[in-house]
């Protein structure tokens, strides 16, 4: 007769059918030192979310309707935070990254569909990032915008093809969120804080003012997006998680610093725009309306400010979302995604190569680009989400263990939430959008 129980290489004794190998009830919370010691992907997602498009669309919801929109962040912690746990949880789970359990359950065809789905989301959001890196040397130096990309853009080639490249990105898109938060937060001392009033409406009346579903869908596109999780779920491989590891804290605690940090930076230029650019009626069009921003704590200095700003944003994302692109089309194509390889630094040139030549032909101003692409970026999570939303559901993969029915209830209320608020933007919005900027 076999014996009901297996025991595990740490000796713990679990159901042999268990998908963990072990009884989840019995790993223990680390300590704070070796949870932050173990953290990481967390970081690069949000310098990818946090980039010159975010930048741009937080800085519009409040330049053009002050605090109305405030009531976005609540939806973007939720989702954010559904998003990344749901495409963890899997991973662990199946034993698999997110494009190849969609492989595993559903078949090649829904595997390459959603790689190269993502992949053209993706490269959407790098156009932006281009776009933004350009804007934000214009900004500092003066200089057109398609001469300053350029000239950074060889720096950016020249991290990806060395050795390291998890760790490099890690670090410099760190060093990068900080420069740029510290920056808004600066501004918003200075100018004496926000209307408390205005802040407690704007978070309480859930209201789409006139001509604002494109602004939040472009917002959402970048900073509650499934990409963030699917990519984590890549990075966790990389970082060499565990399946422990989503018990212990490590993934919860990973994934609440990426929702956090993005929150709570976006919050600020939101509060920011409300306060300097709304009471003017400035509408944000080109590189110096966005520099007004900083005019009231660095005054003559804003644009130089801005700029380091702009430029740190958009390096920080374009050096964590080409290696993002890269994965997505490898892992659609049943290819190695490992980011040290050479078919993924090889995709990443191409990848670079590509949104630079598209930024530089569009020839328009950088922030209406890097607003359109994220918009764009917004497609991805609707048909990824679709596999993950029917996975997370599957009883074959929480074989031997509790069902996970909170997560399970946010991923489908999140899904349909973010897929019907995109569907609206296309039938009401996106065609004025897209003959206004034709």
């Amino acid at each position: 007769m076999s014996d009901p129980t297996a025991k595990t290489v740490d000796g713990d004794l679990a159901p042999a059918d268990n998908v963990f190998g072990f009884d989840p009830a019995s790993i223990e919370r680390l300590p704070l030192s070796d949870l932050l010691r173990r953290m990481g992907p967390g970081f690069i997602l949000a310098g990818i979310q946090l980039g010159p498009g975010s930048l741009t669309t937080s800085a519009m919801l409040g330049g053009d309707y002050a605090y109305q929109l405030l009531w976005v962040l609540l939806p973007v912690i939720f989702m954010g935070t559904t998003f990344i746990l749901v495409a963890y949880r899997l991973s662990m789970a199946t034993g698999l990254p997110t494009i190849d359990a969609i492989r595993k359950y559903y078949g090649n065809a829904a595997a390459t569909f959603v790689g190269l789905v993502t992949f053209f989301a993706c490269v959407c959001f790098n156009i932006g990032n281009v776009a933004g890196i350009g804007a934000g040397m214009s900004l500092i130096f003066g200089i057109d915008w398609k001469i300053g990309a350029a000239i950074v853009m060889v720096f950016v080639f020249l991290c990806y093809f060395l050795k390291g490249v998890y760790g490099k990105i890690e670090k410099a898109v760190t060093a990068c969120i900080a420069i740029m938060a510290v920056a808004f937060i600066v501004v918003l001392v200075m100018t004496g804080g926000p209307d408390w009033a205005g802040v407690g409406a704007g978070l309480t009346q859930w209201q789409f003012p006139e001509g604002s579903i494109v602004t939040v869908l472009g917002f959402l596109g970048s900073s509650a997006s499934v990409l963030a999780g699917m990519y984590g779920t890549y990075l966790g491989a990389e970082k060499e998680w565990k399946k422990r590891d989503l018990f212990n804290g490590v993934m919860t605690a990973d994934a609440l610093a990426q929702v956090v940090g993005t929150v709570v930076i976006s919050g600020v230029v939101i509060l920011v725009g409300a306060i300097v650019l709304n009471p003017t009626g400035t509408d944000i069009k080109n590189l110096g309306d966005l520099a007004a921003m900083l005019v009231p704590a660095f005054g003559g200095f804003a644009n130089i400010v801005m700029g380091i700003a702009f430029l740190a944003a958009a390096f920080a994302a374009i050096m964590g979302n080409t290696g993002r692109c890269s994965v997505f089309l490898n892992a659609g194509l049943n290819k190695p995604t490992k980011l040290d390889g050479r078919n993924i630094k090889i995709t990443a040139a191409v990848i670079l190569v590509g949104a630079m030549a598209i930024a530089f032909v569009y020839g328009s101003s950088p922030i209406q680009l890097t607003y359109f692409s994220n918009v764009l970026t917004s497609i991805g999570t609707p048909v990824a989400g679709f596999f993950i939303t029917r996975m997370i559901w599957r009883k074959d993969v929480h074989r031997g263990v509790k069902h996970p029915r909170a997560l399970q209830v946010c991923m489908t209320v999140s899904y349909i939430f973010y897929t019907a608020l995109m569907l609206f933007a296309l039938y009401r919005a996106v065609p004025n959008f897209l003959g206004s900027i034709m």
